[in-house]
């Protein structure tokens, strides 16, 4: 199995590429693309959808030649919501930066039943979740209810600083539903302040998969399988997005059970 802790090779460009051979996995793909202004990221899936999410900063997007427009807005992932665009299999997408820009690439199988789709941050809504020490703030970019897309899930999350997120622990690696979906994930980890770090761990009932990571500004973690809960430290609040997929695009988990009493009332 390959290291699930990634790191960014280099500091602009296509700073982390998850490619099914490089994870040794079926579904997801994931890219984190840094580009100073007037620099452009590329693609094209002949037989995969593409999510791109403008987390930080602006481009101007080009999609089989045509100019779309500038998307992008915040200049932080800790204040607002992200634009973003789906499309489908068989076509080609330019991004050129407008100013800085902090881009995410997600991708997954899919037919092409879809069309091309410019996801608005006013169209989406954040909802919080958990209490106490255990809150996180969540925005779905792309959620299995809303028909978005053929197999991708995409969702942003905000835990606040001292808080734990993904938890109780919890997995969604067997394909028996509907007690439980087959989905691997990926998360895209950052923290304000930037030299903060936070820890996440990803782990099965056996142990024979028991890894403690500490993540850092930028890092990725690959979730093939298993539980994997995250928690920050003091003082730092954590972002990370969220792309998902499986065979069905369902997202129905199984909580641990030695944890299940954190849910009681």
């Amino acid at each position: 199995m390959p290291k699930l802790l990634i790191k960014a090779k280099k500091k602009t460009g296509k700073v982390i590429d998850v490619t099914l051979k490089s994870a040794k996995w079926k579904y997801v793909g994931h890219e984190v693309w840094k580009l100073a202004p007037g620099k452009i990221a590329k693609g094209f899936e002949a037989k995969r959808e593409t999510c791109i999410v403008f987390l930080t900063g602006k481009g101007r997007v080009t999609v089989e030649g045509k100019d779309i427009g500038v998307l992008g807005e915040r200049m932080s992932v800790f204040e607002g919501k992200p634009w973003s665009i789906y499309i489908p299999p068989k076509t080609k997408w330019v991004v050129k930066a407008e100013s800085d820009l902090v881009i995410n690439v997600c991708t997954a199988p899919a037919k092409g039943t879809m069309l091309i789709k410019i996801i608005d941050p006013a169209t989406l809504t954040i909802e919080t979740r958990g209490k106490g020490c255990n809150t996180r703030h969540v925005t779905n970019i792309m959620p299995e209810w809303d028909g978005s897309a053929e197999s991708l899930l995409v969702v942003e999350v905000i835990t606040p600083n001292g808080c734990t997120s993904s938890y109780p622990s919890h997995k969604h690696d067997k394909n028996n539903l509907p007690h439980e979906s087959l989905l691997e994930e990926t998360y895209y980890h950052r923290l304000n302040p930037p030299q903060g770090f936070a820890f996440q761990r990803v782990y099965t009932d056996d142990r024979r998969l028991d890894e403690a990571m500490a993540v850092e500004d930028g890092d990725v973690v690959m979730v093939p399988k298993g539980y994997h809960p995250v928690a920050t430290i003091h003082g730092y609040d954590l972002y990370y997005l969220n792309v998902m997929a499986g065979p069905q695009r369902v997202w129905k988990f199984n909580n641990a059970k030695e944890h299940e009493w954190l849910l009681k009332p």
